[in-house]
């Protein structure tokens, strides 16, 4: 590992350190919505369920608190660092926040247009969907073309990870494609229905970016020679891999629906 990487590992900038608080603050709130959830005895299925500021709040904290960290093993200008995690850190926010507003008021959250303030949500929702599009594909390139910590597998582990990732963007942009034209058409208790119907492809593809390179850096701790970690790296990559494409065929199937 050489010095500027070591100096990277061995304190967090100053976005990175406002990413993992923002994370965290996500997740506590993910975890108040889920104790209301639980005390209320509420549904957890629908649009108006509280499931949604739950698992929100939860799989954004989670996926911001990733980013953060797995962003600090490439070796990116500072001023790129910055802006992506900035942009990046926004969107989670947005769409938490957003999601999390509409279920307060009672109203559903995706693919709502009936009031002029519930349209312009659903398009905020869609916006900040498309933002973590461009910032997930950004670093996706930016893994094959900067140089990565020289842990062992660490290079496959994130670029694994984050092409993965690229495949839960896809499947969100689907989800909210098939929605939006439903709700824009007139036909929102569709959307409502069928909208969310790659969800199982998207939670599966979403964290390989988490699972994989946490593998590699608990790996570098133990005492297996580098080429023992490398390719259990490798089989556990392809491994996700391979789970990720059962599913997304199980789900195109209609075995999910």
């Amino acid at each position: 590992m050489t010095a500027n990487t070591r100096e990277r590992h061995g304190s967090s900038s100053g976005i990175e350190r406002i990413a993992y608080l923002t994370g965290v603050a996500l997740l506590a709130s993910g975890l108040l919505h889920l104790g209301i959830l639980v005390t209320t005895g509420s549904s957890w299925n629908g649009p108006l369920s509280w499931r949604k500021p739950t698992t929100f709040g939860l799989s954004f904290g989670l996926t911001l608190i990733t980013i953060a960290w797995v962003t600090s093993f490439l070796q990116l200008r500072e001023r790129t660092r910055t802006l992506i995690l900035s942009a990046f850190t926004a969107a989670c926010v947005l769409e938490t926040a957003l999601i999390t507003m509409q279920t307060w008021r009672g109203v559903p959250s995706h693919f709502n247009v009936e009031t002029p303030f519930d349209a312009w949500v659903t398009r905020g929702l869609a916006g900040g969907g498309i933002a973590l599009v461009v910032m997930v594909v950004s670093l996706t390139v930016a893994a094959f073309r900067v140089p990565i910590a020289p842990l062992p597998g660490m290079k496959v582990a994130i670029r694994t990870g984050f092409v993965v990732l690229c495949g839960a963007m896809a499947t969100g942009a689907i989800m909210i494609a098939r929605g939006m034209t439903l709700a824009f058409n007139g036909n929102a208790q569709a959307a409502y229905a069928t909208g969310g119907v790659l969800k199982p492809t998207h939670a599966v593809t979403m964290h390989a970016i988490l699972v994989l390179p946490t593998l590699a850096w608990l790996l570098s701790r133990t005492e297996w020679s580098e080429d023992q970690q490398r390719r259990f790296v490798r089989f556990a990559s392809a491994g996700y891999a391979l789970l990720a494409a059962i599913v997304a065929a199980a789900n195109m199937a209609g075995t999910w629906w």
